[in-house]
């Protein structure tokens, strides 16, 4: 039997091309679009405005496949995290978190991680394999039918983030595909705006991703110069960090109001001195920015602490006083290890880096 092809996955492009080969006309990808991702509806035969006769062909040639929801656990704060199985026997995680006027959902994009940021639960756990463009947009829409609408008919997501397990631009194609599922009116219908990638810093993909995808930027910066961020974020050591910002002033170069998010843990004794906040504001002096000051969040095994509050604190109002907009990333979800740097899902690590890292453990020092 020839396996059939499942559509969840496929954007406008991926679903015109595929009716055309069916000798059916593309507006039908329109059509389906919303059947799947608006509506949520996953079986043919309920798709009342596609003739008889396309319906059985596509219960033929095509699926709508989804994976399956293992656990789903809810924090004290409101926020949820559903741990989702994959047909290959690995687990993601994707958290949904709510606050006042928004909804934000924090997406996976890979089994693991392939790099090695040493303060990242789900960089300990190795790394398996990239997701495909299903299993990446299945998770907003897990999300959706879990949640429903609020009182007014909207959707309770409003805001996706390309935050969670692995690095979205070393698996480019099918994050791009998601998200431009994620952005189409016949889809989701999220603003650029509303959808924020994260990277550590993959300089020539984000290059790419200005030309390919219209969306909003974050970097994991993390550290202010090369010498220790070459050690937290290894990744550095091939695109050290003014090749990371020279690409972030090109990506926001001729696009209105757009600005980068930088992405700063706060890490006791490494990273949070006075003296770090001034290398920082030296560092971002002629990008537009807005830096989101994370409170170290732990996990089994790891050597690091979180900055005092009160260091928190003084660091933020630094970054204030020299005119940056400087924010401290709010807490949720922790009890239920679903915090920032805490997913870890279920990974069988092909790269052999967790049994390596409990070998060997390595301490910085500064």
């Amino acid at each position: 039997m020839t396996e059939r092809t499942n559509l969840l996955g496929l954007d406008l492009h991926g679903l015109e091309a595929f009716f055309v080969e069916l000798d059916e006309k593309p507006f039908r990808a329109r059509q389906l679009l919303q059947w799947i991702h608006k509506y949520r509806i996953i079986d043919f035969a309920e798709m009342s405005n596609l003739s008889k006769s396309l319906r059985e062909k596509l219960q033929a040639v095509a699926e709508i496949k989804l994976p399956e929801v293992m656990h789903e656990h809810i924090s004290q704060d409101g926020t949820r995290k559903w741990i989702i199985k994959l047909s290959c026997g690995n687990a993601i995680e994707t958290v949904f978190i709510p606050e006042s006027g928004r909804g934000t959902l924090c997406v996976s994009s890979q089994v693991g991680c392939a790099l090695t940021c040493t303060f990242c639960s789900t960089a300990q756990q190795g790394f398996n394999r990239n997701l495909d463009a299903a299993e990446i947009i299945a998770q907003l829409w897990i999300a959706n039918e879990a949640l429903g609408k609020d009182p007014k008919g909207n959707r309770v997501v409003t805001n996706v983030v390309m935050m969670g397990m692995g690095e979205p631009l070393a698996n480019y194609s099918n994050v791009v595909t998601a998200m431009n599922l994620m952005r189409d009116d016949f889809g989701y219908g999220i603003s650029w705006r509303r959808l924020t990638l994260s990277t550590s810093g993959i300089v020539p993909m984000i290059d790419k991703l200005r030309e390919d995808c219209h969306v909003s930027l974050a970097i994991s910066l993390h550290a202010a110069n090369d010498e220790l961020r070459d050690q937290i974020v290894p990744i550095n050591q091939k695109y050290p960090i003014a090749e990371l910002l020279a690409a972030c002033k090109r990506y926001v170069v001729g696009q209105q109001r757009r600005h980068i998010t930088v992405e700063y843990v706060m890490l006791d004794g490494i990273n949070d001195s006075i003296q770090d906040a001034k290398d920082l504001v030296r560092l971002l002096k002629g990008l537009p920015n807005k830096i989101n000051l994370i409170p170290f969040n732990p996990f089994p095994g790891t050597h690091y602490k979180c900055s005092s509050r009160n260091q928190i604190v003084r660091f933020q109002q630094y970054l204030i006083d020299q005119g940056l907009v400087a924010t401290v990333r709010k807490t949720r979800g922790d009890d239920i290890v679903a915090a920032c740097g805490q997913l870890a899902g279920e990974v069988q690590d092909k790269s052999r880096r967790s049994e390596r890292m409990r070998a060997q453990e390595v301490v910085f020092h500064r």
